[in-house]
């Protein structure tokens, strides 16, 4: 019997693996949401014919990618957005739509070749988009096994993205009202650092935005004395 793995700490993920496990009941399906537990020791043990991965904050050791077919899935059009914090990259960059892509994982950053591509909506917060994509990766994932898909080496421009730090949450230089309503939407999401506005004594962080007009916004504010 093959065996596949769903690897990701984010909750929103298990859905992934409790809809593959149901819709493919003939293969041995294993979630994985703990460091500790994706090591090479734990991995030779399951002998998976794929690792899927819609989302993980760690470096992918070598030995694992070299030894395991992985497969991660990144939110933009590569090799357009390479790099770190694609959708917040993507949002401050005026995007409305981008593609998720399925790439095998290589040495380089989101370098591997393509298995496929799905479009991708950027309406509604972070945490609303990344919810948005469960239901494509999930899809993703069953296109992949069922066509047995081998990926394509990318081509195309290479553009690249740097990882966004907290810092760059803070909203006080901008100008535009709609600006405003991005920056603080995207980073709307459970365990991300929300958009902000420091005073010399406090700080100001943003959530649930509603664009009311061209001139205004309606959202929840958290005031924190410093």
């Amino acid at each position: 019997m093959k065996n596949y793995i769903v690897l990701s700490e984010k909750v929103w993920h298990e859905e992934i693996y409790f809809k593959l496990k149901n819709n493919f009941p003939e293969f041995k399906w294993t979630l994985i949401k703990e460091r500790n537990d994706f090591s090479y020791e734990e991995l030779k043990k399951l002998e998976p014919e794929k690792i899927f991965i819609p989302h993980w904050s760690y470096i992918i050791p070598a030995k694992i990618f070299e030894n395991f077919e992985c497969v991660v899935f990144h939110m933009t059009d590569l090799p357009y957005g390479r790099g770190g914090s694609p959708l917040q990259n993507l949002i401050v960059r005026g995007h409305t739509h981008t593609k998720i892509s399925a790439l095998k994982v290589e040495e380089g950053l989101d370098t591997g070749p393509i298995y496929l591509k799905k479009d991708l909506q950027l309406l509604g917060t972070a945490q609303e988009i990344f919810i948005r994509t469960t239901t494509i990766v999930e899809k993703m994932i069953g296109e992949i096994i069922e066509n047995d898909l081998s990926p394509i080496k990318q081509d195309g421009e290479i553009v690249e993205f740097k990882r966004r730090k907290p810092k760059d949450g803070n909203m006080a230089d901008l100008q535009q009202v709609l600006e405003i309503y991005d920056h603080i939407r995207m980073l709307d999401c459970d365990g991300y650092p929300l958009a902000y506005i420091e005073s010399e004594h406090f700080r100001f962080e943003f959530s649930r935005a509603s664009l009311q007009s061209k001139k205004e916004i309606i959202a929840d504010v958290r005031i924190i004395k410093k």
